[in-house]
Protein backbone atom coordinates (compact mmCIF):
# COMPACT_ATOMS: atom_id res chain seq x y z
CA UNK A 1 0.00 0.00 0.00
CA UNK A 2 1.24 3.34 -0.81
CA UNK A 3 1.91 5.64 1.83
CA UNK A 4 0.92 9.46 1.83
CA UNK A 5 3.99 10.91 1.10
CA UNK A 6 4.13 8.68 -2.72
CA UNK A 7 0.77 9.13 -3.53
CA UNK A 8 0.80 12.80 -3.00
CA UNK A 9 2.69 14.06 -5.38
CA UNK A 10 1.01 11.68 -8.32
CA UNK A 11 -1.98 13.43 -7.12
CA UNK A 12 -0.17 16.30 -7.63
CA UNK A 13 1.27 15.23 -11.16
CA UNK A 14 -2.04 14.56 -12.54
CA UNK A 15 -3.95 17.55 -11.19
CA UNK A 16 -1.17 19.58 -12.81
CA UNK A 17 -1.97 17.33 -15.89
CA UNK A 18 -5.59 17.85 -16.13
CA UNK A 19 -4.76 21.80 -15.59
CA UNK A 20 -2.46 21.78 -18.71
CA UNK A 21 -4.86 19.56 -20.82
CA UNK A 22 -7.91 21.98 -19.96
CA UNK A 23 -5.59 24.99 -21.13
CA UNK A 24 -4.90 23.35 -24.16
CA UNK A 25 -8.91 22.40 -24.49
CA UNK A 26 -9.78 25.94 -23.98
CA UNK A 27 -6.71 27.37 -26.71
CA UNK A 28 -8.19 25.32 -29.33
CA UNK A 29 -11.65 25.22 -28.33
CA UNK A 30 -12.58 26.27 -31.97
CA UNK A 31 -10.87 23.57 -34.15
CA UNK A 32 -13.83 21.34 -32.30
CA UNK A 33 -15.49 22.33 -35.30
CA UNK A 34 -14.49 21.08 -38.98
CA UNK A 35 -15.26 23.40 -41.45
CA UNK A 36 -13.45 26.11 -38.61
CA UNK A 37 -10.50 23.54 -38.86
CA UNK A 38 -10.38 23.52 -42.68
CA UNK A 39 -10.95 26.93 -43.43
CA UNK A 40 -7.98 27.25 -41.22
CA UNK A 41 -5.61 25.13 -42.64
CA UNK A 42 -6.54 26.66 -46.04
CA UNK A 43 -6.08 30.62 -44.76
CA UNK A 44 -2.66 29.52 -43.17
CA UNK A 45 -1.34 27.95 -46.31
CA UNK A 46 -2.25 31.57 -47.78
CA UNK A 47 -1.23 33.70 -44.84
CA UNK A 48 2.16 32.43 -45.32
CA UNK A 49 2.24 33.00 -49.02
CA UNK A 50 1.14 36.83 -49.05
CA UNK A 51 3.54 37.55 -46.31
CA UNK A 52 6.26 36.06 -48.94
CA UNK A 53 5.22 38.50 -51.06
CA UNK A 54 4.80 41.01 -49.41
CA UNK A 55 8.58 40.74 -48.00
CA UNK A 56 9.41 40.71 -51.37
CA UNK A 57 7.15 43.57 -52.86
CA UNK A 58 8.66 45.62 -50.32
CA UNK A 59 12.12 45.06 -51.30
CA UNK A 60 11.66 45.46 -54.74
CA UNK A 61 9.86 48.76 -54.07
CA UNK A 62 13.06 49.89 -52.45
CA UNK A 63 15.32 48.81 -54.84
CA UNK A 64 13.65 50.37 -57.55
CA UNK A 65 12.97 53.51 -56.20
CA UNK A 66 14.90 54.21 -53.19
CA UNK A 67 12.41 55.96 -51.46
CA UNK A 68 10.19 56.05 -48.12
CA UNK A 69 7.43 57.65 -50.13
CA UNK A 70 7.01 54.95 -52.69
CA UNK A 71 6.85 52.47 -49.86
CA UNK A 72 4.27 53.86 -48.21
CA UNK A 73 2.52 54.48 -51.71
CA UNK A 74 2.27 50.80 -52.74
CA UNK A 75 0.87 49.90 -49.30
CA UNK A 76 -1.39 52.65 -49.50
CA UNK A 77 -2.96 51.83 -53.03
CA UNK A 78 -3.23 47.90 -51.26
CA UNK A 79 -5.71 49.12 -49.08
CA UNK A 80 -7.16 52.17 -50.78
CA UNK A 81 -9.80 49.45 -52.60
CA UNK A 82 -11.04 48.42 -49.12
CA UNK A 83 -11.60 52.19 -48.37
CA UNK A 84 -13.30 52.73 -51.81
CA UNK A 85 -15.51 49.12 -51.95
CA UNK A 86 -15.55 47.55 -48.93
CA UNK A 87 -19.28 49.03 -48.06
CA UNK A 88 -20.52 47.50 -51.13
CA UNK A 89 -18.69 44.21 -50.31
CA UNK A 90 -20.20 44.30 -47.11
CA UNK A 91 -24.25 44.34 -48.75
CA UNK A 92 -22.98 41.63 -51.21
CA UNK A 93 -22.09 39.26 -48.19
CA UNK A 94 -25.28 40.03 -46.29
CA UNK A 95 -26.75 38.90 -50.12
CA UNK A 96 -24.70 36.45 -51.92
CA UNK A 97 -22.84 33.46 -51.02
CA UNK A 98 -20.09 34.36 -48.91
CA UNK A 99 -18.10 30.98 -49.40
CA UNK A 100 -18.84 31.84 -53.50
CA UNK A 101 -17.65 35.70 -52.61
CA UNK A 102 -14.72 34.58 -51.25
CA UNK A 103 -13.22 32.34 -54.10
CA UNK A 104 -13.98 35.19 -56.91
CA UNK A 105 -11.70 37.17 -54.42
CA UNK A 106 -9.21 34.37 -54.12
CA UNK A 107 -8.84 33.68 -58.32
CA UNK A 108 -8.38 37.17 -58.40
CA UNK A 109 -5.61 37.80 -55.84
CA UNK A 110 -3.74 34.56 -57.60
CA UNK A 111 -3.89 35.52 -60.83
CA UNK A 112 -2.24 39.22 -60.06
CA UNK A 113 0.80 36.83 -57.89
CA UNK A 114 1.28 35.02 -60.47
CA UNK A 115 1.11 38.30 -62.85
CA UNK A 116 3.85 40.06 -60.77
CA UNK A 117 5.96 36.79 -60.90
CA UNK A 118 6.15 36.72 -64.81
CA UNK A 119 6.80 41.02 -64.96
CA UNK A 120 9.83 40.27 -62.50
CA UNK A 121 10.92 37.27 -64.72
CA UNK A 122 11.25 38.99 -67.73
CA UNK A 123 13.29 42.56 -65.74
CA UNK A 124 10.81 45.12 -64.27
CA UNK A 125 12.58 48.50 -63.91
CA UNK A 126 9.52 50.72 -63.13
CA UNK A 127 7.37 51.06 -59.99
CA UNK A 128 4.00 51.20 -61.08
CA UNK A 129 2.70 48.22 -62.42
CA UNK A 130 3.38 46.79 -58.87
CA UNK A 131 1.17 49.86 -57.62
CA UNK A 132 -1.51 48.75 -60.35
CA UNK A 133 -1.82 45.47 -58.81
CA UNK A 134 -1.54 46.30 -55.28
CA UNK A 135 -4.82 48.12 -56.31
CA UNK A 136 -6.36 44.95 -58.37
CA UNK A 137 -5.12 43.13 -54.97
CA UNK A 138 -6.49 45.45 -52.94
CA UNK A 139 -9.63 45.71 -54.55
CA UNK A 140 -10.57 41.49 -54.54
CA UNK A 141 -10.05 41.97 -50.94
CA UNK A 142 -12.33 44.49 -50.26
CA UNK A 143 -15.39 41.87 -51.81
CA UNK A 144 -13.30 38.83 -49.88
CA UNK A 145 -12.69 40.40 -46.42
CA UNK A 146 -16.48 41.23 -45.91
CA UNK A 147 -17.29 37.65 -46.85
CA UNK A 148 -14.87 36.13 -44.73
CA UNK A 149 -15.36 38.08 -41.92
CA UNK A 150 -19.32 37.38 -42.12
CA UNK A 151 -19.12 33.20 -42.87
CA UNK A 152 -16.36 32.96 -39.69
CA UNK A 153 -19.12 33.30 -37.25
CA UNK A 154 -21.26 31.25 -38.49
CA UNK A 155 -18.69 27.99 -38.68
CA UNK A 156 -18.66 28.10 -34.89
CA UNK A 157 -21.08 28.73 -31.84
CA UNK A 158 -21.11 32.12 -30.13
CA UNK A 159 -19.17 31.57 -27.08
CA UNK A 160 -16.49 29.76 -29.05
CA UNK A 161 -16.23 33.14 -31.48
CA UNK A 162 -13.72 35.03 -29.52
CA UNK A 163 -11.82 31.64 -29.62
CA UNK A 164 -12.52 31.64 -33.57
CA UNK A 165 -11.18 35.20 -33.93
CA UNK A 166 -7.88 34.80 -32.05
CA UNK A 167 -7.02 31.44 -33.57
CA UNK A 168 -7.19 33.49 -37.01
CA UNK A 169 -5.15 35.74 -35.84
CA UNK A 170 -2.74 33.01 -34.42
CA UNK A 171 -2.32 31.83 -38.36
CA UNK A 172 -2.20 35.16 -39.39
CA UNK A 173 0.53 35.48 -37.16
CA UNK A 174 2.36 32.38 -37.53
CA UNK A 175 2.36 33.33 -41.19
CA UNK A 176 4.46 36.87 -40.34
CA UNK A 177 6.71 34.62 -38.64
CA UNK A 178 6.75 31.75 -41.31
CA UNK A 179 6.34 33.78 -44.64
CA UNK A 180 9.13 36.17 -44.22
CA UNK A 181 12.20 33.53 -42.87
CA UNK A 182 11.08 31.80 -46.57
CA UNK A 183 11.18 34.72 -48.35
CA UNK A 184 14.45 35.09 -46.71
CA UNK A 185 15.82 32.24 -48.25
CA UNK A 186 13.80 32.04 -51.31
CA UNK A 187 15.55 35.70 -52.37
CA UNK A 188 18.67 34.56 -51.96
CA UNK A 189 18.66 30.92 -53.52
CA UNK A 190 16.17 31.96 -56.08
CA UNK A 191 15.47 35.86 -56.66
CA UNK A 192 12.33 37.37 -55.99
CA UNK A 193 10.36 35.82 -59.18
CA UNK A 194 10.39 32.78 -56.66
CA UNK A 195 8.15 34.51 -53.47
CA UNK A 196 5.60 35.76 -55.88
CA UNK A 197 4.99 32.11 -57.54
CA UNK A 198 4.89 30.77 -54.72
CA UNK A 199 2.14 33.25 -53.58
CA UNK A 200 0.46 32.34 -56.30
CA UNK A 201 0.24 28.69 -55.33
CA UNK A 202 -0.82 29.54 -51.79
CA UNK A 203 -3.82 30.00 -52.98
CA UNK A 204 -5.03 26.93 -54.24
CA UNK A 205 -4.74 25.80 -51.07
CA UNK A 206 -7.50 27.44 -49.71
CA UNK A 207 -9.77 27.54 -53.09
CA UNK A 208 -9.69 24.01 -52.46
CA UNK A 209 -10.46 24.65 -48.61
CA UNK A 210 -13.31 26.76 -49.41
CA UNK A 211 -14.90 24.34 -51.53
CA UNK A 212 -14.71 21.74 -48.92
CA UNK A 213 -16.94 23.81 -46.42
CA UNK A 214 -20.05 22.41 -45.65
CA UNK A 215 -22.04 25.69 -44.68
CA UNK A 216 -25.41 26.96 -46.78
CA UNK A 217 -26.21 30.20 -47.86
CA UNK A 218 -29.63 31.57 -46.71
CA UNK A 219 -30.53 34.33 -49.11
CA UNK A 220 -32.18 37.55 -47.60
CA UNK A 221 -36.09 37.24 -47.64
CA UNK A 222 -36.53 40.37 -49.49
CA UNK A 223 -34.01 41.97 -50.24
CA UNK A 224 -33.91 45.48 -51.18
CA UNK A 225 -31.07 48.04 -53.09
CA UNK A 226 -27.80 48.18 -52.28
CA UNK A 227 -28.07 51.82 -50.95
CA UNK A 228 -30.82 51.21 -48.71
CA UNK A 229 -29.12 47.77 -47.35
CA UNK A 230 -25.92 50.01 -46.80
CA UNK A 231 -27.96 52.69 -45.05
CA UNK A 232 -29.40 50.44 -43.22
CA UNK A 233 -26.06 49.26 -42.09
CA UNK A 234 -24.49 52.45 -41.57
CA UNK A 235 -27.75 53.72 -39.08
CA UNK A 236 -27.14 50.79 -36.74
CA UNK A 237 -23.66 51.42 -36.48
CA UNK A 238 -24.33 55.35 -35.68
CA UNK A 239 -27.01 54.39 -33.35
CA UNK A 240 -25.22 51.59 -31.31
CA UNK A 241 -22.57 54.26 -29.34
CA UNK A 242 -20.16 50.97 -28.61
CA UNK A 243 -19.90 49.91 -32.10
CA UNK A 244 -18.89 53.27 -33.60
CA UNK A 245 -16.84 54.05 -30.38
CA UNK A 246 -14.92 50.80 -31.82
CA UNK A 247 -14.71 51.68 -34.94
CA UNK A 248 -12.85 54.77 -34.59
CA UNK A 249 -10.20 53.28 -32.04
CA UNK A 250 -9.35 50.63 -34.64
CA UNK A 251 -9.09 53.21 -36.88
CA UNK A 252 -6.97 55.24 -34.76
CA UNK A 253 -4.90 52.25 -33.85
CA UNK A 254 -3.97 51.01 -37.90
CA UNK A 255 -3.55 54.73 -38.83
CA UNK A 256 -0.62 55.33 -35.83
CA UNK A 257 1.21 51.72 -35.41
CA UNK A 258 1.03 49.89 -38.61
CA UNK A 259 3.82 52.37 -39.91
CA UNK A 260 6.46 50.81 -37.83
CA UNK A 261 5.88 47.64 -40.08
CA UNK A 262 6.11 49.65 -43.43
CA UNK A 263 9.35 51.32 -42.06
CA UNK A 264 10.98 48.20 -41.33
CA UNK A 265 13.17 47.65 -44.11
CA UNK A 266 14.24 51.37 -43.91
CA UNK A 267 15.66 50.09 -40.34
CA UNK A 268 17.18 46.92 -41.56
CA UNK A 269 18.78 48.86 -44.39
CA UNK A 270 19.55 52.63 -43.09
CA UNK A 271 19.33 52.07 -39.48
CA UNK A 272 21.18 49.08 -39.17
CA UNK A 273 22.77 49.21 -42.20
CA UNK A 274 21.71 45.93 -43.11
CA UNK A 275 20.29 43.66 -45.72
CA UNK A 276 17.23 41.59 -46.53
CA UNK A 277 18.47 39.43 -43.90
CA UNK A 278 18.19 41.66 -41.09
CA UNK A 279 14.47 42.85 -42.40
CA UNK A 280 13.07 39.64 -42.24
CA UNK A 281 14.82 39.00 -38.99
CA UNK A 282 13.04 41.96 -37.71
CA UNK A 283 9.76 40.61 -39.34
CA UNK A 284 9.56 37.57 -37.60
CA UNK A 285 10.54 38.39 -34.53
CA UNK A 286 7.39 41.30 -34.45
CA UNK A 287 5.13 37.97 -35.84
CA UNK A 288 6.49 35.84 -33.06
CA UNK A 289 5.34 38.41 -30.54
CA UNK A 290 1.56 38.77 -32.30
CA UNK A 291 1.69 34.83 -32.29
CA UNK A 292 2.21 35.43 -28.54
CA UNK A 293 -0.38 37.24 -28.34
CA UNK A 294 -2.86 35.80 -30.06
CA UNK A 295 -2.79 32.73 -28.34
CA UNK A 296 -3.10 34.54 -24.90
CA UNK A 297 -6.14 36.14 -26.45
CA UNK A 298 -7.68 32.37 -27.53
CA UNK A 299 -6.45 31.37 -23.84
CA UNK A 300 -8.44 33.82 -21.90
CA UNK A 301 -11.83 33.04 -24.94
CA UNK A 302 -14.64 36.05 -23.62
CA UNK A 303 -14.19 37.53 -20.73
CA UNK A 304 -15.42 40.53 -18.51
CA UNK A 305 -13.61 44.20 -19.09
CA UNK A 306 -12.62 43.25 -22.66
CA UNK A 307 -12.36 46.53 -23.72
CA UNK A 308 -10.42 48.18 -21.03
CA UNK A 309 -8.01 45.86 -21.60
CA UNK A 310 -7.97 46.49 -24.61
CA UNK A 311 -7.07 50.12 -23.94
CA UNK A 312 -4.07 49.37 -21.53
CA UNK A 313 -2.59 46.97 -23.85
CA UNK A 314 -2.96 49.66 -26.72
CA UNK A 315 -1.21 52.36 -24.47
CA UNK A 316 1.79 50.30 -23.50
CA UNK A 317 1.93 49.25 -27.69
CA UNK A 318 2.32 52.83 -28.16
CA UNK A 319 5.23 53.02 -26.01
CA UNK A 320 6.75 50.40 -26.96
CA UNK A 321 6.71 52.02 -30.54
CA UNK A 322 8.32 54.46 -29.35
CA UNK A 323 10.81 52.99 -28.01
CA UNK A 324 11.58 50.93 -30.78
CA UNK A 325 12.41 53.96 -32.80
CA UNK A 326 15.24 55.86 -30.31
CA UNK A 327 16.82 52.01 -30.28
CA UNK A 328 20.43 51.77 -31.95
CA UNK A 329 20.87 48.12 -30.21
CA UNK A 330 19.81 45.74 -33.00
CA UNK A 331 19.21 42.77 -30.00
CA UNK A 332 17.09 45.64 -28.18
CA UNK A 333 14.87 46.31 -31.41
CA UNK A 334 14.22 42.87 -31.71
CA UNK A 335 12.55 42.24 -27.77
CA UNK A 336 10.67 45.52 -28.27
CA UNK A 337 9.42 44.37 -32.02
CA UNK A 338 8.29 41.40 -30.15
CA UNK A 339 6.09 42.67 -27.50
CA UNK A 340 5.16 45.47 -30.25
CA UNK A 341 3.85 42.75 -32.21
CA UNK A 342 2.06 40.64 -28.97
CA UNK A 343 0.66 44.55 -27.71
CA UNK A 344 -1.00 44.83 -31.43
CA UNK A 345 -2.39 41.49 -32.28
CA UNK A 346 -4.10 41.93 -28.74
CA UNK A 347 -5.92 44.91 -29.45
CA UNK A 348 -6.90 43.86 -32.57
CA UNK A 349 -8.39 40.77 -31.66
CA UNK A 350 -9.63 41.68 -28.57
CA UNK A 351 -11.63 44.76 -30.49
CA UNK A 352 -12.60 42.29 -33.26
CA UNK A 353 -14.02 39.92 -31.02
CA UNK A 354 -16.52 42.63 -29.32
CA UNK A 355 -17.74 44.19 -32.80
CA UNK A 356 -18.21 40.82 -33.76
CA UNK A 357 -20.54 39.68 -30.41
CA UNK A 358 -22.27 42.68 -30.69
CA UNK A 359 -23.57 42.42 -34.00
CA UNK A 360 -26.40 40.34 -35.31
CA UNK A 361 -26.30 37.81 -38.14
CA UNK A 362 -28.56 39.69 -40.49
CA UNK A 363 -26.36 42.65 -40.29
CA UNK A 364 -23.01 41.32 -40.06
CA UNK A 365 -21.79 41.63 -43.44
CA UNK A 366 -22.21 45.20 -43.56
CA UNK A 367 -21.25 46.28 -39.80
CA UNK A 368 -18.03 43.91 -40.67
CA UNK A 369 -17.55 46.02 -44.05
CA UNK A 370 -17.65 49.33 -41.91
CA UNK A 371 -15.71 47.80 -39.46
CA UNK A 372 -13.17 46.86 -42.20
CA UNK A 373 -13.30 50.02 -43.93
CA UNK A 374 -12.02 52.00 -40.71
CA UNK A 375 -9.61 49.11 -39.71
CA UNK A 376 -7.83 48.30 -42.97
CA UNK A 377 -8.46 52.07 -44.03
CA UNK A 378 -5.85 53.43 -41.29
CA UNK A 379 -3.35 51.10 -42.90
CA UNK A 380 -2.90 52.78 -45.99
CA UNK A 381 -3.73 56.05 -44.98
CA UNK A 382 -1.30 55.68 -41.77
CA UNK A 383 1.34 54.40 -44.40
CA UNK A 384 1.21 57.38 -46.67
CA UNK A 385 1.10 60.05 -44.40
CA UNK A 386 3.73 58.59 -42.11
CA UNK A 387 5.64 57.74 -45.45
CA UNK A 388 5.34 61.87 -46.50
CA UNK A 389 6.65 62.83 -43.14
CA UNK A 390 9.51 60.27 -42.99
CA UNK A 391 10.59 61.81 -46.54
CA UNK A 392 10.64 65.24 -44.49
CA UNK A 393 12.17 64.07 -41.26
CA UNK A 394 12.75 60.61 -40.58
CA UNK A 395 11.04 57.06 -39.98
CA UNK A 396 12.06 56.57 -36.50
CA UNK A 397 11.10 60.61 -35.33
CA UNK A 398 7.52 59.84 -36.99
CA UNK A 399 7.33 56.30 -35.59
CA UNK A 400 8.52 58.63 -31.76
CA UNK A 401 5.31 60.76 -32.51
CA UNK A 402 3.11 57.97 -33.52
CA UNK A 403 3.94 56.17 -30.46
CA UNK A 404 2.53 59.19 -28.62
CA UNK A 405 -0.36 59.69 -30.42
CA UNK A 406 -1.69 56.18 -29.62
CA UNK A 407 -0.98 56.71 -25.98
CA UNK A 408 -3.19 59.64 -26.06
CA UNK A 409 -5.65 57.79 -27.49
CA UNK A 410 -6.04 54.92 -25.52
CA UNK A 411 -5.80 57.62 -22.56
CA UNK A 412 -9.05 59.36 -23.95
CA UNK A 413 -11.47 56.28 -24.50
CA UNK A 414 -9.74 54.77 -20.58
CA UNK A 415 -11.36 58.32 -19.32
CA UNK A 416 -14.26 59.35 -21.61
CA UNK A 417 -14.81 55.72 -22.39
CA UNK A 418 -18.15 56.25 -25.27
CA UNK A 419 -18.89 52.63 -24.32
CA UNK A 420 -15.65 50.96 -24.55
CA UNK A 421 -14.40 50.86 -21.45
CA UNK A 422 -17.34 48.58 -20.34
CA UNK A 423 -17.47 46.54 -22.19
Amino acid sequence: MDSPAQTKPASVATAASLTGANAVRRTLAAFHYRDFRILWLGSCTSSIGTWMQNVAENWLVLSLSGSAFYLGLDAFLQQLPIMLFSLIGGVLADRFDRRKTLLVSQYIQMSTAFTLATLVFFGLSHVWPIMVLSFITGSAQAFGGPASQALVPTLVEKNDLPNAIALNSIQFNLARVVGPLLAGGALAMFGMTSCFSLNGLSFVVVIIALMMLHVKHTPPAAPRRIYEELRGGLSYVRHQGSLLALTVLAFTTTFLAFAVLTFLPLFAKQVFHQGVGEYTRLMAFSGSGSVVGAIVVAWLGSYRRMGRTALIVQALCGFLIAMFALSRVLWLSDVLLFFTGSALIIVFATVTSLVQLVVPNELRGRVMSIYMVAFRGGMPLGSLVSGYFASKFSAPAVLVCNGILLVAVATYFLVRSHGVREL
